[in-house]
């Protein structure tokens, strides 16, 4: 097919029944970029010879150095499939894990989806990702099985052998689809039957047992890859080869008068051909013959790889060009490389992008085929249903389902990502082809210019030469610093006028002034996406994927744009990349720090998954998915968005902190003996502490008016897994326990409510034992930020506080709102504070507190009682016998301190404001009370260190299978289990990897292997460093093994002075340490 014009594609547009909208998704190597070439070749936009070679869409300089796409790229193909003409919005997505957020924004866009599989390698970890963001996003996949010809080349397979094995790959991937399939249905049942119980509970009568699953009732024969189907594809993209079961069917029947219907259900599966009878029988396997798809297609294509490549038999080549009626030109029939005329041959008797468009067009669905359920899951955004979202919004998705391009139609735009384009590649600046009276007028002003300059003077002519050049430089120089910024967007979209943008998190409303948040926009220009290119339009139809310029201002990273207010944000991106990669960034020349700013801005927006923070130190922080995923943003900020040298620090590794139980065995297994602990007292600027055996602290404000006794202990792992992944809930619950004792009243969702007791119930649950007796319902707070994986606990007799669970079971939320909030104690959001401080930078390197629980036995304020004479002296008496009690103060301190307490309540009585003002000095010292409290408490238990983990998936053959171990034994990491992979000599392991580790263990493992191993890295979860970062010998035993310097590496020590030492802290070191005499190693003659 020849090269289709920019007004060919404009035609298309108008046609939403015959618009593809699919991206192309993959592992890494396994295919994309090389498939993706052949498709566009198809369109004449690139040659077919260097399909492949080119790797198109890939247009970084950096992605053609790597060899691997780091980025979506979006194209518009054009294909006729028989008398229909098809427009196809081709993105090609990144493989490698770290680029996984790319994966996501193509996804959204897209309708369909091709998966590519290698024929050797089978299905890998990123297939199984790429499997579920599809189905997350409810887009239909196509199956691609590319690579066929390493089963020829590399593996030496039969025919036979390689169909066995294109069979247990075809499983794989239906497995996973199984498997996601059967999750749902096990959800939806689960929901059901919770409905049934709340119906059965209000009806009396016979109760029915049902215990099947639902799975029996839901068909699921069309979630499959099946040949037979139509959905699978068999291809070799880089000899330009593929072929679907419909293909053969085709030309067999002409040959042998067989039903092509016939041969479509019996070429794939155990048939076999019985030549006597003429009929196409089952049982091929039992009575070994070979099956249709071996006899009819692969031994076809095997002849044809012996002929070509191993044996070079010219004559054989001749007659099968011959018979298949193809020619050849005589140029590849003398080339030296065996493939180029395997290409030839190939590329025309089975070309693989009309096998692959050919199946895109009839299997996968146009914009008006969009499944109900995908409308209503992209509007439903939170925890609320679509039947709870507004009328007018519940109408939009009527207007999604008939993809209407009329005048008053709704314009509904998604924009999915955001990517830079050099002003110079915009087509405005490009440059074109001159018309014949332009040229003639150039001529003519070239010739008049000539004669002014002859006949000026030279010195004129010299200074009017300059400013002639200035004004040239000036005028290039302008546009190479400007970028622009484009969108993908799918949904309805006709004019480009004024736009509104829906801010995430708002619900949907019938006015525009009652959404918080809502900013209006207008789009400049938008563009078609060619590749590399971009072509200017002037509208665009309802349901295509297009670029928008002009709107940086306006959105950050995502967004949903509509000329109606009723259409509610769309639901967030499905990442499966956690950004945990941090390194702080600064410029070589101080003076150049606003352009980092300016850089670092863009950087933010043009990538989904990269963040920017500013710390508290100052210091500009870049977060990244990985190792490669940063090199990448570092590069283009130096290169593209600041355009300055820049130095980055080494990365910063995150820690957490965290309290175990005490241990029952010292460092050399042997049985701790029961220690005497002592109470120790002693003091810190002004505050009193008493640390008791049990791990209870007590402290005591430098005023004396408040005093506190908490106490530290650790939470259960799988209370600490939940609190983690349930950070979203507690932060909904946080937000409606605070509008409820502000006097709100919220219209909460069922979905929101089942949610916050789903998390209470798991609570209870996991939180057994005497210690945590109703801990549940004496939960304070949690921490950090308020939903963090901490939390405090209200163990003082005398407050009864509301629970924060007072959504679940209540009445009129407003008069019981009020009710509550006058419940809570003055400066309770002090100890709130105190406790969200401590939890945010604990006491061993200042890292975030997780898992732990801290108990607050004691809570004493005297100052909280109203101003007047005789209560004031009652109170008086209280704090002091309160004090006395605790048995803090020393006794040469005793009456400096009765003089200062009296004189601070004094103080109390004479103020005219009430003593409860949370904002006076009593707060903060309780607010730093708590803190500290918190912080020897958490001292007093034992303290270990919790590293960021990898999951390690690395595919390798089994002679380099010991090179792995070691490389893996040299970082710290923990092999879980390895498994072979049928079929074939390649080795599956799967281990953790600390994230601290992980910096060039690619690279390292590459160079050891010599390339025969391929690491996959995704942050997996936290993990207790088992040593003691204080541990020293203490006990004969450990002497005598550890020795008197006790100098073994201590991994956890390590990582905390590390830490201590990047953000400035004192770090207990020495640096020479049991110096010896250096002993020589020549021998005394």
């Amino acid at each position: 097919m020849g090269h289709t014009s920019l007004e060919k594609i404009i035609a298309l547009q108008k046609n939403p029944a015959n618009i593809r909208n699919l991206c192309i998704l993959a592992h890494v190597d396994h295919g994309k970029t090389t498939l993706a070439d052949c498709l566009v070749a198809s369109n004449g936009i690139i040659s077919s010879r260097l399909a492949g070679k080119l790797r198109y869409l890939d247009s970084r300089e950096d992605e053609q150095v790597r060899g691997i796409t780091m980025k979506s790229s979006a194209i518009s193909l054009h294909y006729r499939n028989g008398d229909q003409e098809y427009l196809l919005n081709l993105i090609d997505s990144p493989g490698h894990v770290d680029f996984s957020s790319e994966v996501s924004t193509a996804v959204r866009l897209c309708d369909g989806a091709i998966v590519v599989v290698d024929a050797v390698e089978g299905v890998c970890p990123q297939t199984q990702a790429v499997l579920r963001q599809a189905w997350l996003e409810n887009i239909r996949p196509v199956l691609v099985i590319n690579k066929i010809d390493r089963l020829i080349m590399e593996l030496k397979l039969t025919s036979q052998e390689a169909y066995t094995h294109l069979q247990k790959i075809l499983e794989q991937v239906n497995a996973i689809t199984g498997t996601l399939f059967t999750s749902k249905v096990l959800e939806e049942r689960a929901e059901k039957e919770k409905e049934e119980e709340k119906e059965s509970e209000t009806l009396s009568g016979d109760q029915v047992f049902d215990w099947s699953a639902g799975l029996e009732e839901v068909d699921d024969s069309h979630l499959y890859f099946s040949p037979e189907q139509g959905n699978v594809v068999f291809a070799s993209a880089i000899d330009g080869w593929g072929f679907s079961i419909q293909q053969f069917a085709h030309i067999y029947s002409q040959r042998m008068g067989i039903k092509a219907e016939v041969l479509l259900k019996t070429l794939w599966g155990d048939f076999y051909l019985n030549a006597k009878a003429k009929k196409i029988m089952k049982g091929a396997q039992a009575k070994g013959k070979k099956p249709l798809f071996v006899q009819f297609v692969l031994d076809n294509i095997w002849s044809l790889y012996d002929a070509v490549v191993t044996r070079r038999d010219k004559e054989k080549v001749e007659k099968v060009v011959a018979s298949l009626g193809i020619k050849v030109m005589a140029r590849d029939l003398r080339h030296s490389d065996p493939k180029v005329l395997l290409s030839a041959i190939c590329s025309q008797w089975l070309p693989v992008s009309q096998a692959v468009l050919s199946m895109v067009c009839e299997k996968l669905p146009s914009p008006l085929d969009m499944a109900s359920e995908r409308a209503e899951k992209l509007m439903s955004v939170g925890a609320r249903r679509f039947d709870s979202l507004p009328a007018q919004t519940q109408k939009l998705k009527t207007a999604f389902l008939q993809c209407s391009s009329e005048d008053n139609a709704p314009v509904i735009v998604f924009v999915s990502k955001m990517f830079a384009v050099d002003t110079k590649a915009l087509p405005k600046y490009k440059p074109r082809p001159l018309t014949q009276e332009e040229i003639v007028q150039r001529r003519e002003l070239a010739r008049q210019r000539h004669a002014d300059r002859m006949a000026a003077d030279q010195t004129a002519a010299e200074s009017h030469k300059e400013l002639a050049h200035s004004e040239s430089m000036s005028q290039e120089s302008q546009p190479t610093n400007c970028e622009i910024y484009c969108f993908y967007f799918t949904s309805q979209v006709h004019s480009f006028s004024h736009l509104c943008q829906v801010p995430e998190g708002c619900s949907a409303s019938d006015c525009v002034f009652e959404v918080p948040h809502l900013s209006c926009c207008s789009m400049e220009s938008i563009y078609l996406l060619m590749g590399r290119e971009l072509e200017d339009l002037e509208e665009v139809p309802a349901g295509n994927v297009l670029g928008i310029g002009g709107l940086e201002e306006c959105v950050l990273k995502s967004a949903t744009l509509s000329t109606t207010p009723a259409c509610p944000p769309f639901t967030p991106l499905n990442f499966e990349a956690t950004p945990i990669v941090r390194v702080a960034v600064e410029p070589k020349h101080p003076s150049e720090m606003p352009k980092l700013v300016r850089g670092m801005r863009l950087l933010n927006q043009a990538d989904p998954c990269a963040e920017v923070l500013i710390q508290e130190t100052g210091e500009h922080v870049l977060v990244t998915a990985g190792e490669v995923h940063l090199q990448r943003c570092l590069d283009d900020l130096r290169d593209r968005f600041a355009k300055i040298e820049i130095s980055a620090s080494k990365p910063i590794i995150p820690f957490r902190e965290t309290v175990v139980r005490p241990p029952k065995v010292d460092m050399v297994n042997e049985e701790l003996g029961k220690q005497q602990k002592v109470a120790i007292i002693h003091q810190v600027s002004h505050q009193v502490i008493s640390q008791v055996m049990d791990g209870l602290v007590t402290l005591t404000t430098p005023n004396r008016l408040a005093t506190v006794c908490v106490r530290a202990i650790p939470l259960p792992q799988e209370v600490t897994q939940l609190l983690e992944s349930n950070s979203e809930v507690i932060r909904t619950l946080e937000q409606i326990n605070m509008s409820l004792r502000e006097g709100k009243s919220l219209d909460i969702s069922l979905r929101t409510l089942e949610a916050i007791a789903g998390l209470k119930d798991q609570l209870d649950s996991l939180l057994q034992g005497r210690k945590w007796r109703n801990a549940v319902e004496r939960i304070w707070a949690f921490g950090p930020r308020r939903y963090g994986p901490n939390i405090l606990l209200n163990n003082v007799d005398s407050y009864q506080r509301p629970s924060v669970w007072q959504c679940l079971g209540r009445g009129d939320k407003t008069v019981e709102a009020g009710a509550q909030a006058a419940v809570l104690r003055d400066f309770d959001n002090s100890i709130i504070s105190g406790f969200l401080l401590a939890t945010l930078s604990g006491p061993m390197c200042e890292e975030p507190l997780m898992g732990v629980c801290f108990c607050v036995e004691r809570w004493d304020v005297q100052s909280s009682a109203p101003a007047q004479h005789q209560e004031s002296f009652e109170e008086d008496s209280m704090s002091h016998k309160a004090l006395a009690d605790n048995k803090v103060e020393r006794s040469s301190e005793t009456s400096a301190q009765e003089e200062g307490m009296a004189s601070g309540l004094g103080q109390a009585e004479r103020r005219p404001e009430p003593a409860s003002d949370c904002y006076g000095p009593v707060s903060g010292q309780l607010i730093a009370a708590m803190k500290e409290a918190c912080r020897h408490a958490f001292q007093a238990q034992p303290q270990r260190l919790m590293a960021a983990m990898y999951t390690c998936e690395i595919m390798a053959t089994a002679e380099v299978l010991g090179r792995v171990y070691g490389v893996l034994g040299k970082r710290e990491g923990r092999v879980l289990h390895e498994e072979m992979k049928e079929g074939t000599d390649m080795f599956i392991i799967k281990a953790v990897l600390p994230v601290a580790e992980s910096f060039g263990f690619a690279d390292e493992i590459r160079k050891r292997t010599s390339g025969l191993a391929s690491p996959q890295l995704v942050f997996s979860h936290w993990e207790v460093i088992s040593s003691d970062p204080y541990w020293v010998p203490t006990t004969e035993e450990e002497y005598l093994h550890f020795g008197e310097k006790a100098d073994s590496a201590n991994q956890a020590l390590k990582y905390m002075n590390a830490v201590r030492r990047r953000k400035g802290l004192y770090v207990e070191e020495k640096i020479v340490e049991h110096a010896e005499k250096q002993r020589t190693l020549s021998k005394n003659k």
